[in-house]
């Protein structure tokens, strides 16, 4: 007899998660987190059909701002027009595929170092060296492909495909949660990237559940946000949220916009957009997580600090960058040996925790679920 595949065999499992009761309730076989194969499928029916964040509007607040980054391999060149218009753009000059930028910085136009073909903000080629004489050349032909976008919240969003309907009115529900919060009046104040050896899923179940506070992050997190205060809100089908509630001695942390309800001044609210876009809106700071695999045992990270005041320098935001900083490093040495662990055979799955501290995780998986659960094929005779 043949056997299953592991990809056919993990999309066999998401679907027997469907089936399950809430209080049956348990985690994916660790190869859901190892396999280079799954991790492929994952790219090609998520990352390219799916809304992806990729950065923050603050980090290109002005016409000619850009930044380089990639999703899947896609070399993508995000920047702010001359109309202050975001846009998201195909990285790769339409003569010969090199890179059109590299880094980030402001620019008027962005010139290919490699023959110095030369396109406007929006994309339109504007020079073509000693193309002339070139009968089949058409400048109109050589545009940068541009991707769908979409800002929600001051977040960045691509849709490589260009398939996916319109994301904000997937998230009214969400949007309702946070609108006393007014994370969309917060000023980007600390932005960095980072490359971590785990899975991004590891990473996106982790931010997401509070079980892990009091263990993981003993004096970072849990004398401010314990475990035993985590609750657990009702999601959707694109995102999952629960409520982190601080403890009644930790002195309040404002400044407080002032919709905010005295409930709301006590509470920090972490969401994913599935599949890989993680945030903490809490009182009076954001902090954000756009994750992109980058290998099945890696990912890249591109992350935030946003909030109310305006000065980065500031002590108190240099104070709440650190203890991000320091919490992060306490996640990524757990993570980093979560990796390893997961390279077993000897672990099937394990049981879910309570609601309000692991159901995030059930939502995730049942999301992972929707999007690549199938029946596994009968092995060959």
């Amino acid at each position: 007899m043949g056997e299953i595949s592991a990809i056919d065999r993990l999309r066999g499992e998401l679907l027997h998660l469907r089936s399950l009761d809430r209080d049956e309730a348990r985690t994916m076989p660790p190869d859901f987190y190892t396999s280079q194969a799954f991790q492929d499928l994952e790219k090609e029916e998520l990352f390219r059909k799916e809304w992806i964040c990729i950065g923050h509007a603050g980090e290109i607040p002005e016409p000619g701002d850009f930044y380089t980054t990639e999703l899947v391999g896609e070399q993508l060149l995000v920047a702010r027009d001359h109309d202050g218009v975001v846009r998201v753009l195909s990285n790769v000059c339409r003569h010969r595929g090199n890179l059109v930028a590299q880094g980030s910085g402001n620019r008027r136009s962005f010139v290919c170092g490699y023959h110095a073909w030369t396109y406007d903000l929006d994309g339109t080629l504007k020079t073509a060296p000693l193309m002339k004489s070139v009968k089949a050349f058409d400048p109109a032909k050589c545009t940068l492909p541009q991707m769908n976008c979409e800002i929600w919240s001051n977040f960045i969003f691509v849709n490589l495909d260009g398939q996916a309907a319109p994301l904000a009115p997937q998230l009214g529900r969400l949007d309702a949660i946070l609108h006393n919060y007014h994370d969309e009046q917060r000023n980007l104040l600390f932005s960095e990237e980072a490359l971590w050896n785990t899975n991004w899923k590891n990473l996106t179940e982790n931010f997401m559940e509070g079980y892990h506070l009091f263990a993981t992050h003993p004096t970072t997190l849990q004398p401010m946000t314990p475990t035993h205060l985590c609750r657990k809100v009702a999601g959707d089908d694109r995102w999952t949220a629960y409520r982190s509630y601080y403890a009644p001695d930790f002195p309040p942390r404002g400044p407080f916009h002032p919709d905010m309800t005295e409930d709301e001044q006590r509470n920090t609210v972490l969401f994913n957009i599935f599949p890989s876009f993680v945030v903490a809106v809490a009182a009076n700071y954001t902090l954000y997580l756009c994750l992109r695999p980058a290998g099945a045992d890696r990912v890249a990270i591109r992350w935030g600090v946003a909030g109310f005041k305006t000065d980065a320098q500031d002590a108190e935001v240099v104070n709440y960058v650190a203890l991000c900083k320091a919490f992060n490093e306490e996640d990524r040495a757990k993570l980093e040996t979560l990796q390893q662990a997961q390279n077993t055979r000897y672990f099937p799955h394990g049981p879910l925790g309570p609601e309000d501290l692991e159901g995030t995780i059930w939502d995730f998986l049942q999301y992972m679920a929707g999007r690549l659960g199938q029946p596994a094929p009968l092995p060959a005779g």
